[in-house]
């Protein structure tokens, strides 16, 4: 990519983020200001409550550092990326992880597989949005949940614009400072931006087929955690 733009081409953000694996965590946890590690992950770790014989699906796992934390509580995890770049830093660092190459619009596995269906900060990169939740749908058991962790709107008008700001401007500086692929958080940041406020994403997942569909923000709005359930 040239430059960061929100076309969502499939190949061009597979791309970007194997350009960018190695140093993606520890970018993210300056970008964040350590509240993705100490706040957000933990939030919704909590939300998946993960637990021995759980079966669960980590859409869009990256490097596995979320992945790791659901397999130590006992579940049995599937980390599903289409970074194969992402996957081979997270083959190194956590080898015992059951790390498979996806694209979250064509799931490679059978219906109702899943207790659990996860997605954190990637639903905003996918071509299709309807449709990669149909395809949660689709492989999450009858019952199941989804759990997606997402960078949000800001509820109170002055923080929401002086985060954008930040967005826009810090988080492109911080990507030259410390990665790689400066131009990827470019584009993270204008998909931040552009991406859907809370209450219109909740009724996108609706729209997909989910139900009992609520939302929790964290830190204000800066970010999300969308859950919804599969009809049985």
């Amino acid at each position: 990519m040239t430059r960061a733009d929100l076309s969502k081409q499939p190949h061009d953000v597979a791309a970007m983020f194997d350009n960018v694996a190695e140093g993606y965590d520890r970018t993210n946890a300056v970008a964040t200001m350590g509240l993705e590690k100490l706040v957000w992950r933990p939030a919704t770790l909590a939300e998946i409550a993960p637990r021995k014989g759980m079966k669960i699906l980590d859409l869009a796992a990256g490097t596995g550092a979320s992945s790791i934390k659901l397999r130590e509580a006992g579940a049995e995890v599937v980390s599903c990326d289409f970074s194969e770049g992402m996957l081979r830093v997270g083959k190194r660092r956590y080898p015992e992880l059951d790390l498979i190459a996806g694209d979250a619009l064509h799931l490679p596995f059978a219906d109702e597989t899943f207790d659990v269906t996860t997605i954190s900060w990637a639903l905003r990169n996918v071509n299709d949005v309807t449709l990669a939740l149909q395809e949660m749908l689709r492989v999450t058991k009858p019952g199941g949940r989804l759990v997606i962790l997402e960078q949000s709107h800001p509820t109170w008008k002055p923080f929401r614009v002086a985060y954008l700001e930040y967005m826009m401007r810090a988080v492109p500086v911080v990507g030259r400072l410390v990665s790689s692929n400066p131009e990827a958080y470019e584009y993270l940041a204008e998909s931040t931006r552009a991406w859907l406020p809370q209450e219109p994403l909740a009724r996108a997942i609706e729209a997909s087929g989910w139900s009992h569909v609520q939302w929790a923000n964290l830190t204000g709005g800066l970010v999300a955690i969308h859950r919804g359930v599969k009809p049985t």
